[in-house]
């Protein structure tokens, strides 16, 4: 990679060896543990099972999202106020470098590293591959829970783009706008009468967010990633939107993305949202528009 390719990668994601020499500097980063499944919102049992030295847990669906409901869809963006209690309580000041990690490779927090952008801090990275990562290279974990010092730090909203419903067919006429779900999720299918609707956004490009990981869950080299996405129509020449389930695995795709120096939009709700008004159409199949291969309801 050339210096400008490299120091554009580092400025969003850190390996577990250049973490660990950090922690051991003079100015070591806040580290926040994200742990959070669909089916499993609280982990914080997993953090206490071990976790990498200094971490503090964050509760994904706690802190950062407001509350779900109508058609503001599952994981909406916390009110600003509310996030920045929080990464007060984190021990979080204006200056703080971040870096975030979770246990699947980084695919939850990514809403973290976004979220905090969104709200302005300047400093926000990714561990390289997880929590899988630092226990690959043998480094320390500890079941301490730290006491941060309250924190300072003043957040303001809107520091990256995002979108919602109304906004996302724009995308399609004018760039691009990537699902990043897995394959069953886009193609979708028949549903039953009270469940939500499956399927997605007409026009939409399938992008699955794990496909820019390697085998162990680490990012891709960049030249890989620049020609995944060229083949995808992102090349930043052009509007780029991101959605998924509820804003999770999109904002790593966008933490990718940001690592190329492409710029990406963010919607929120992503397809929670977006099903959630039985006017907004749908699409199934392997298709961004359905046709041969799908429907559209």
């Amino acid at each position: 990679m050339t210096d400008t390719a490299t120091a554009l990668r580092q400025s969003v994601f850190v390996s577990a060896g250049d973490l660990s020499a950090e922690l051991a500097g003079s100015r070591p980063p806040v580290l926040l543990d994200l742990r959070f499944r669909t089916d499993d919102h609280d982990r914080r049992h997993s953090y206490l099972a071990g976790h990498i030295p200094g971490a503090v847990y964050v509760d994904l669906q706690r802190e950062l999202a407001g509350d779900p409901g109508g058609f503001r869809g599952y994981r909406p963006l916390p009110r600003i106020e509310d996030l920045q209690s929080a990464a007060r309580g984190w021990g979080l000041n204006d200056d703080s470098d971040v870096v975030v990690y979770d246990d699947d490779t980084g695919l939850q927090a990514g809403r973290a590293w976004w979220v905090l952008r969104w709200g302005g801090m300047k400093s926000v990275r990714m561990l390289d591959g997880g929590y899988d990562a630092w226990l690959r290279d043998g480094l320390p974990v500890t079941q301490e829970i730290p006491a941060p010092a309250p924190g300072n730090v003043t957040l303001t909203e809107g520091n990256l783009p995002q979108f919602g419903a109304g906004r996302a067919p724009w995308y399609v006429r004018n760039g691009v706008l990537l699902d990043s779900r897995g394959p069953d999720n886009y193609r979708g299918g028949p549903t039953a009468p009270d469940a939500p609707r499956r399927g997605h956004i007409p026009g939409a490009t399938h992008a699955p967010t794990f496909e820019n990981l390697d085998a162990e869950g680490m990012l891709r080299p960049a030249g890989e990633l620049q020609a995944r996405f060229e083949a995808l129509g992102a090349t930043g020449n052009q509007p780029i939107g991101v959605y998924c389930g509820g804003g999770v695995s999109a904002a790593h795709q966008i933490a990718v993305l940001a690592s190329l120096g492409i710029p990406a939009a963010l919607f929120p709700g992503s397809w929670s949202a977006w099903q959630s008004d039985p006017l907004r159409p749908v699409a199934r199949g392997a298709q961004p528009w359905g046709g041969s291969e799908g429907e559209q309801e």
